[in-house]
């Protein structure tokens, strides 16, 4: 295993120089907190990371899960794992004090969770479920249900989980057929199939605490039909003893990675007593249930690019100390060889990973940055952040989730041979990465969510303030001379994506909808080279304010780093918008056209 999975000096650059992390705790919300405890809760995370998780990560995956006579058996971390989570304030971090959070900045937290994907994504999956589901009930649950539900996942006991997908529906929610009959004890009775559900069933915990879309009879049809419930694993009954909720295990799948954390398919209410309670209004439970899933995107992106990085330190440990081959300049076949990382094209492969890795991260941290925002503004303040967060969570869940399939890839390439092989973590991390373009909504469906709903709502509003932010950062890096021509290919491919945006808008008047969101997932190929070339341009920025100080040799070294991978990134990455672009312009509706018996042979 590699020594190294995660730069922290790279996040505390990201938080601190880039985000000013600390501008936060002005406001009353965070005023308990300062710099001094920000670093003290990063080292905590860290070592979290490197003596817990860490250690299991390869034995997780080794030792998946077992489905053992209607149970689920996991590796026995889990539940010490848990229960650190809970005593140490991980899972309720970013909770308000009233439920004993820590009402710690998105900014900071996230950076945990760096760390903890990085370190073992199966691992960190378990709490990271439970925060999103508990905090579901918070914000949407009645008082009753946040007195009996909402500790006990805090504090680890309890996992939480998100139930959506069915076998005839996946991500057509209209399509659910999951059933919620009231009765009249003011609880409904569950009835239906669940499947893919990410820790639906492990007795790493006490109890399982299923957030879960059903129909209630004689409701709307479709998705406004959908209503929200908490359905436990065990309920209580009147003497305050457990009771099995007729929720079953049927299946759990065996996955090509990610194997640390059981996915289970369940059958749902086969004796007709299974109990659920309504979590808000009836059939709202899309509205709600789409902040978790938009803090669950945000939070596949995170992981991905997590990944990415462990598979990149790997790659580096590796390079700086295989030696192979000699210079293509040195003429001496008897000369030592050089250490591989001395290749260009090896460099190159470097560049590609520490791009894409250090650039998600900067998109991820742009979003929490503006969630956090969101809780300290109102007005057209407020809704600006939540305009700029809604259109980019489709570019911050994709970006990272299919770059960083190649990236891995890339990190494999580094080592030949020896990639291909489990002596290495990275032919793990590679399969580990390989679920982040499929699950919380496929790369598909957040194409079409970014095209055909987040650009054009609102008259196009938020995507109006997406051109002026990238536009104030252009402004910004024409201050520093050396930023000069990035600030104007940056600027040059904003109008570029502009333009191709109002062409596919009347496309959509002129050939429907079909032809418009054909080719959707290009276009958020598309901006995300752009909204990539803008954070790493914001990047570029502290950079040159950096290197024109004093620094010590390391840091030197950190921010030239830094530099060059800026370069590379609008050397090599953001040219290939413009071939994007040209496929986009053209009238040539071939997908849409193409007809399924075409594809017999």
């Amino acid at each position: 295993m590699a020594k190294k999975f995660i730069s922290m000096r790279n996040l505390k650059f990201l938080i601190y120089e880039v985000f000013d992390v600390v501008a936060l705790t002005k406001h009353p919300y965070y005023s308990q907190h300062n710099r001094k405890m920000f670093d003290m809760v990063l080292d905590a995370a860290m070592k979290l990371s490197v003596k817990l998780l860490y250690p299991v990560f390869e034995e997780m995956d080794r030792k998946p899960p077992e489905f053992d006579a209607g149970s689920v058996k996991v590796h026995p971390l889990v539940r010490e794992l848990m229960k650190q989570y809970g005593e140490g304030g991980w899972i309720s971090s970013t909770f308000p004090e009233e439920f004993d959070g820590e009402q710690l900045p998105l900014l900071v937290a996230n950076c945990c969770n760096m760390m903890f994907s990085a370190a073992n994504y199966s691992g960190a999956a378990y709490p990271g479920l439970t925060a999103g589901a508990a905090r579901l009930i918070t914000n949407f649950g009645s008082p009753e249900l946040i007195d009996k539900y909402v500790a006990k996942m805090l504090s680890g006991q309890w996992q939480g989980t998100m139930a959506l997908t069915e076998p005839q529906a996946g991500s057509s929610l209209s399509d659910i057929t999951t059933t919620a009959e009231p009765s009249d004890d003011g609880h409904y009775i569950i009835k239906g199939q669940k499947i893919f559900i990410s820790a639906g069933d492990h007795d790493g915990a006490d109890n399982v605490i299923h957030l879960m879309l059903a129909k209630i009879p004689g409701g709307p049809a479709g998705v406004k039909g959908i209503s929200l419930f908490v359905v436990p694993k065990y309920r209580v009954d009147d003497k305050g003893k457990p009771v099995h909720n007729d929720i079953a295990v049927s299946q759990i799948y065996h996955k090509m990675g990610y194997r640390g954390c059981p996915i289970t398919e369940l059958a749902i209410g086969e004796k007709d007593d299974c109990r659920g309670y309504l979590v808000g209004e009836a059939h709202k439970g899309l509205f709600y249930m789409f902040q978790m899933m938009n803090e669950e995107r945000i939070g596949v992106g995170l992981a991905a690019a997590s990944i990415a990085s462990a598979a990149y330190y790997a790659a580096l440990e590796y390079v700086l100390e295989r030696p192979q081959g000699r210079l293509i300049s040195s003429k001496d076949p008897l000369s030592l060889q050089v250490p591989i990382v001395a290749h260009a094209d090896v460099k190159r492969m470097l560049l590609f990973q520490r791009s894409m890795v250090e650039g998600s991260f900067a998109l991820l941290l742009q979003c929490s940055r503006y969630e956090d925002m969101s809780k300290l503004t109102q007005g057209e303040e407020k809704e600006a952040y939540t305009l700029l967060l809604d259109i980019l969570t489709p570019v911050a869940k994709t970006y990272p989730s299919e770059m960083g399939i190649l990236s891995t890839s890339q990190s494999i390439q580094c080592f030949g041979g020896y990639g291909y092989c489990e002596d290495f973590p990275v032919e793990q991390h590679f399969r580990d990465m390989r679920i982040h373009p499929i699950h919380e909504g496929t790369t598909g469906i957040q194409g079409m969510d970014l095209l055909g709903r987040k650009v054009i709502m609102k008259d196009g509003k938020a995507f109006k303030l997406f051109g002026k932010t990238v536009r104030e950062t252009i402004t910004a890096a024409k201050q520093h001379e050396a930023l000069n021509p990035y600030a104007a290919q940056l600027a040059g491919e904003l109008v570029s994506l502009e333009n191709i945006t109002l062409h596919l808008i009347g496309v959509a008047g002129e050939k429907g909808p079909a032809v418009f969101l054909a080719d959707a997932t290009l276009y958020l190929e598309l901006f995300s080279y752009l909204a990539i070339g803008w954070q790493w341009l914001l990047q570029a920025i502290s950079v040159q304010k950096a290197l024109k100080g004093k620094l010590s040799k390391s840091e030197t070294n950190f921010y030239q780093g830094k530099w060059f991978t800026f370069r590379y990134f609008f050397e090599y990455e953001l040219p290939k918008a413009q071939g994007v672009i040209q496929r986009l312009k053209s009238q040539d509706a071939l997908t849409v056209d193409m007809q399924p018996e075409f594809f017999n042979d």
